[in-house]
């Protein structure tokens, strides 16, 4: 895919010290991915049913839909973030991400697309709960509902780039100099909504989405006027990173 905005070339998605938080998301995402499939395939292989996975497994990763649950499994506020349980659903993810994270690691650095990612995420958890709770529509399904997927952070980091960089191009060779970066976004929110919509059939998640926006929206307006919201949380990553690291002269 062709992507460039003033001749610049984009950056090879790299790992190591080079610090392409995006390669590194995608990697987190996928191993994750792969250790639910075969976690599934070997209930299956035993003679377990998938509702016995979703049981023992999945309900300890997803964010349930009440509050009262979550109470008594709070790390899968963070853990529903990188839960991608079908193909469709790990694949789709993925290509946004590496698409739109790309251009913004490429324009602000490798240090705004962790924060973005989970903020983007974490709010769309809130939304989420908050939506089962005071929509009367989705009480019937609180109890035994779940969320998971990195579809709202996804969309934090769309939402953030379109702001950074709205002159991107993508397939620039195509005839008319290509296809303008808040085209591509617009098909983006379009194809997020609709699988939630067709695919799924599921409404519940709707706030989920429009958090992660929100969240791309606040910080990017935040980033660009000076204010970094992930700054504290960088360093806590850093020090947590270097923590048996030797110390520099």
């Amino acid at each position: 895919m062709d992507v460039a905005e003033k001749g610049e070339p984009m950056p090879i998605l790299s790992l190591g010290e080079g610090k392409n938080m995006v390669t590194q998301l995608l990697l987190v995402n996928l191993t994750v991915f792969i250790l639910l499939f075969f976690t599934q395939v070997v209930y299956n292989i035993e003679g377990n049913s998938t509702i016995r996975f979703n049981l023992d497994v999945m309900n300890n990763v997803a964010l349930p839909a009440s509050f009262g649950r979550l109470a008594h499994l709070p790390w899968t506020f963070i853990t529903s973030l990188f839960v991608n349980e079908s193909v469709w659903m790990i694949f789709g993810n993925m290509v946004w991400l590496w698409a739109f994270g790309a251009i913004l690691q490429r324009k602000a650095g490798p240090g705004i697309i962790l924060p973005l990612y989970l903020f983007g995420g974490m709010a769309g958890n809130l939304l989420y709960m908050l939506g089962m709770q005071f929509i009367p529509a989705f009480h019937p399904t609180q109890f035994f509902a779940s969320y998971y997927g990195s579809s709202a952070s996804v969309m934090s980091l769309a939402i953030a780039t379109l702001l950074l960089a709205p002159d991107v191009r993508f397939f620039q060779k195509l005839n008319g100099g290509g296809i303008p970066m808040w085209v591509v976004t617009v098909l983006y929110i379009i194809m997020a909504v609709s699988a939630h919509l067709f695919s799924h059939h599921d409404l519940t998640t709707l706030p989920a989405l429009i958090g992660g926006a929100l969240t791309g929206f606040l910080f990017m307006n935040a980033w660009k006027k000076g204010n970094d919201w992930g700054a504290g949380l960088n360093k806590l990553v850093y020090k947590a990173t270097h923590l048996f690291h030797p110390k520099e002269n």
